[in-house]
Parts: structure tokens; sequence; C-alpha cells
């Protein structure tokens, strides 16, 4: 206080700090180099914070020799040698896919994401259509997106391109998808509208001809299984009705085809969709929930049902348009809750109206087919909205076998499961099932059975059609009718199968299974009755024994007999096993078979019909 009343009697002609005196110019230019060299200092931190928080370089997992996936750093004025080495390329990557392949242009071997210029991209793209061109493919640009270091100011991107061999000889990528929901979901609409490529008018017009019975069309409820095929094309179009006649026209002007299996919503028909679930071996599951009633009725069911038999999941929120944002948006949070339960452990993704192609890119190519990801979809098959996003999502989903499965199954001996049997005039007896294994021709000899006293007959196969059009070839994973002219109807039943004569098949009458009982509303023990489904097999069976335990209570393990109590069936080892009877259900696989007559000669077993 002081001080300041010192300096203030100081006349302002005396002070030696005035404005111009030398020791204020002098702190002028001391205070300037000192800002000068904290600002130098603080350029310095700040590029050192830039360096150290600097990103890193996005990377992909590396290239695997095997499989449908190649990355390509750049593809610009190859030579000739060089191009016809990459179409050779180009061709294991077709085959690896069984008809599909994925590349990665601007991303290196190991991964990273490099990125070229806009002319090295084109130049790049143009040199990649005149490879799939020389292989008879189309390519279909599915994303591009840029790539910034932060170390130029050049745009660098990077591109995923879809590679689709054109059909030949009616060889097409096949999947099939098994489509589960509560009754009144909109099942049958939304398939009615996705391979009739009409939006349906509110009433239920779009389902009317999926209905296969006269009692479906007046109750408006599926009770059978019915199939339907949706076709895209090489560039990635969709290929329905709205522009196709008949199925052997969608199927001739297809090289990618999804075979629709709709299936019962009503509990009273739960056994027909455990059938088709375990006999038909969908690919994927499409859950379809309605957005204004929510989880309700059979939907629980029909989710654990396709984990139990883990078949990957996706699921659409129907009915958008019948209520308000809010309540559409309170139904997928509960399925998030329902997904992310223990037991489920799903990562949800929710595919909303606003979301782009990119994300469905991105959606497919994250580990769907291991069951960890399960998409959301919310449309409305009146409005029509988002459904483009589902055929995006339908378009680009891969298979989950690749080609040296495919080939190994091919090689062993035939094997086909019946599912269903018919009589079709001027044709006669007709079957219809999947090829497990091997490969089935017109004209081969067969065996099918077992008959009631576990015997086998002769048999001759006439024509084959997939998918409604004429197939003279059937290999191992693929679904078809045979015809097999005039062999007698009543000798055959469902759950039955057509080898070759070469094999020596097990029938059985018991067999162990190691199991899991999901719930029971008492205790599981000797004596109880259940019904039985393994494959293409559904029928009542006896618990013998349990080893070790004498009883099972809910969420208990053990290895369980089991005995069929009207005729012996042919099972395989580790084959999936789901039972139910009222409220019970558990699952398990197939661990031991206890043959019916080990004495019998094979040539005894067999006989002529």
């Amino acid at each position: 206080m002081v001080d300041l009343l010192q300096t203030a009697a100081v006349p302002p002609g005396n002070r030696h700090d005035g404005p111009g005196s030398l020791s204020n110019i002098k702190g002028k230019k001391s205070s300037k180099k000192s800002r000068a060299r904290r600002g130098k200092q603080s350029r310095k931190r700040r590029n050192k914070r830039k360096r150290n928080n600097r990103t890193p370089p996005p990377i992909l997992p590396p290239e695997a020799e095997e499989g449908n996936i190649e990355y390509k750093l750049k593809l610009v004025n190859p030579t000739q040698y060089r191009f016809e080495h990459l179409a050779t390329q180009l061709k294991w990557r077709l085959q690896e896919g069984r008809g599909e392949a994925v590349y990665q242009i601007g991303v290196e071997d190991n991964g990273l994401l490099v990125g070229l210029t806009e002319a090295d991209m084109k130049g790049s793209l143009k040199t990649l259509k005149r490879m799939a061109e020389k292989v008879g493919a189309d390519i279909t640009l599915l994303r591009e997106r840029e790539v910034d270091y932060g170390l130029d100011r050049n745009i660098r991107k990077i591109a995923e391109v879809l590679v689709r061999k054109v059909p030949d000889d009616q060889q097409f990528l096949d999947l099939r998808v098994a489509v589960l929901g509560n009754v009144d979901s909109g099942k049958s609409t939304l398939l009615g509208v996705l391979t009739q490529g009409e939006l349906d008018n509110g009433r239920g017009r779009a389902r009317l001809n999926l209905f296969r019975h006269l009692h479906e069309i007046q109750t408006g409820r599926t009770s059978s299984i019915s199939f339907e095929i949706l076709g895209f094309n090489s560039k990635g179009e969709v290929v329905n009705y709205s522009e196709s006649r008949t199925a052997e026209e969608i199927c001739e002007s297809s090289s990618k085809m999804i075979t629709f299996i709709d299936l019962a919503g009503h509990h009273k028909y739960l056994k027909t969709t455990v059938f088709g679930l375990t006999s038909y071996c969908p690919d994927f599951a499409m859950l379809v929930v309605s957005a204004n009633t929510g989880i309700a009725g059979t939907t629980r069911e029909h989710l654990g049902l396709a984990m139990a038999l883990k078949v990957p999941i996706f699921i659409v929120v129907s009915k958008v348009d019948l209520c308000s944002r809010g309540t559409m948006e309170r139904t997928v949070r509960q399925l998030e809750r329902v997904l992310k339960q223990p037991g489920c452990t799903k990562c949800v993704y929710s595919v909303l109206p606003f979301k782009t192609n990119c994300f469905i890119v991105t959606l497919v190519r994250l580990p769907f087919c291991v069951c960890s990801i399960t998409p959301i979809f919310t449309l409305s098959s009146v409005s029509g909205e988002s459904l483009d996003l589902l055929k995006v999502f339908l378009n680009i989903l891969p298979p989950l076998s690749n080609s040296k499965e495919q080939e190994e199954l091919m090689q062993q001996l035939t094997e086909f499961q019946v599912d269903e049997i018919y009589s079709v005039p001027d044709v006669g007896t007709v079957v219809g099932g999947t090829l497990y294994s091997g490969v089935c021709r017109e004209g081969e000899r067969l065996v099918v059975g077992p008959t009631e006293e576990g015997r086998f007959l002769r048999l001759k196969v006439g024509s084959i059609q997939r998918n409604r059009s004429a197939c003279r070839v059937l290999k191992a994973g693929q679904a078809a009718t045979l015809a097999l002219g005039n062999f007698d109807r009543s000798l055959l039943r469902k759950g039955m199968v057509m080898v070759s004569p070469k094999m020596n098949p097990t029938i059985c009458c018991q067999f162990e299974a190691a199991i899991v009982l999901l719930f029971h509303a008492k205790t599981f023990r000797r004596g109880s009755q259940v019904t039985v489904h393994v494959g293409n097999v559904r029928q009542t069976a006896t618990v013998e024994c349990l080893h070790g335990k004498d009883e099972l209570r809910t969420g208990e393990r053990a290895v369980v007999r089991f005995r069929f109590i009207k005729h012996p069936e042919y099972l395989r080892l580790s084959a999936k096993l789901l039972f139910r009877e009222g409220v019970t259900k558990g699952i398990g696989h197939v661990t031991r078979l206890l043959p019916q007559d080990q004495n019998l000669n094979h040539d005894q077993n067999l006989q002529d019909y």
C-alpha cells in the first residue's frame, strides 16, 4: 500500500518507466521474445500430441489363401501375362465362394488400407471388369470409402466389389432361409411381397399365392410347409414373378437363389415347424415379429429352436405402418433385451430406415455366420418402407459352406433324405427332400428304407427337378424332387433315406444321446415318452435309462438311451437331436447307435420292389 502511494506521489514527468523510457522499450522487446519462445514451445507440444494421438492405420485381417475374399492394392494397366494370372486367380476365388467373390481394391495382402487416387481406382475397376468378362461374370460396386492418414492432401479411396458368375448349366448359388414367427406376424405377406414384386393392400392379398390348402385361405394362417423363391442376377438385381411367369424363368435368369421355407406360426402346428427346421437344413432363419404386438405367442419358442439348432438368425419387425414410432422402438428394445440375456449373448444391430447400403455391407462382413451377430430390420409390406435394405442384405448374404466342404461331401456315397411324398398324374410317385451327401443323377439306382421290418427296397430315379425346373445332376446340399415312376407310394414315409447300394446303412431301434434338459415341469426319468426329431426323423421314443443318474431336472445334462416305439430308423452319429413333449424340451446329439440286428447280411437286408 505504501509503495503504491509513493508511486502515485511521483510526478509523471519524473518517472523513469514512462512510455518513452528506455526501460519500458527493453521490457517490450524481452516480452516479445518470451511470447515467441512460448509460442514455439506450445506448437512443438501440439505437434507432439498430434503425433502421439494420431490414429493407427486402419487394417483388415490378413488375406487368407482359401475363401472367396481377395485383396488387391492396384490393378492398373497389367501386362498380358499378369492379366491371365489375375483371371485365373479370379476363377479360383469364384470357385471357393461357389459363384461369388469379394475384391477389396486398395488393400495390401497384410490387410493395410492404403487406398488409391481417383485415377488409379478407375483404372483398377476397369481392369477388374475385364477380368470378370473373361471368366463370364459381372461386378457390382458394394461400397467405396475414403482413407485419411493426415499425411497428404490427396483423397485416397478403397472399394469393395462383388463378383458374381453368370449362370452356367443351371448352376447357381442357393441359400435356404427358414421363416419363423408368431401367428399373424406377417410372415406369408412379407414373402408374397418379396417374391411377387407387389406391395400388400393391407388385407393380405400378397399372401394368397403362398397358401396350399383351402382352410389356410379362409383363416389366413399357414398350417403346412411351403417354399417360395427369390432370385438375384449377376448384377445384384431382383428376379421374381413380377418379370418372370414361371419358376423356370426365374432360375434361368438368376445367379443366386433364396429359397424361403414358410413355416407355421400357431402353437398347434409346432411339430410341423420343428420338422421344417430339422429336416430341410436351413442356412439362415428369419424371425418375423409384429411391431404392434411385440414378442408374443410362439416367438420366444421359435427363437429358442433356431438357437438350439445353431442356425444364424436375423429379425424382421413388420407392420411398422400400423403403429407409432414409439411403439416400434419399444418392440426393438424388447428384442434387444431378449437377445442379450444369458444363453443368447447376441450382438444386436438395428437396421433403421435411414441406414445406407454401406452399413448393410459392413454388417454382412461381421461374424454373422458364427451366430454372434443379429441384425434387426424394421419394414412394412404395405408402404414398402425399408424393403430395399432387406433385399440388399439377402443379395450379399454369403453361403455358410465353402467349396472344399462341398467337394468332400460330393466324394461320399449318395444319401437323400425323404421329406415329402407326392402322387403326380402321368408321372407317378415323387419324393422331395435334400441330398445330404454324394451326387444323384437321372437313371441312378438306389435303395430306400428302412421299412417297418428294417429292410431297404431297390428303386430307380427317373427325372429330377430343382426349384421347379428340370435338372440332370443333383449335388450334395441341394434340395430337389425325384420322380420314382410306378413305385408304390404306400411303401414310403417321411423320415426314410435313399442311399447308394454300396452303403451299408446302420438302422436302429435304440440309440444313446448326450442331452441337455431345457425345461421340464417336474423330473425327466426312465419311462418318459417324448417326440424325438433327428434330421428328417420324427418319432415317439421311450427313455430306457439315464447313465449315472436316476432323474433329470431343468438345466441338467446326461447321456440317455432312447428306444423308438414303432419302427427302426436310420441315424447318423453326432447328428443334432431335439425332443419335446408338451412343455418338456431338450437338445443334444447322438453319441452311439445300437443296431437292430447285427447278424443280418447286407444282401439279406435288401429287397426288390
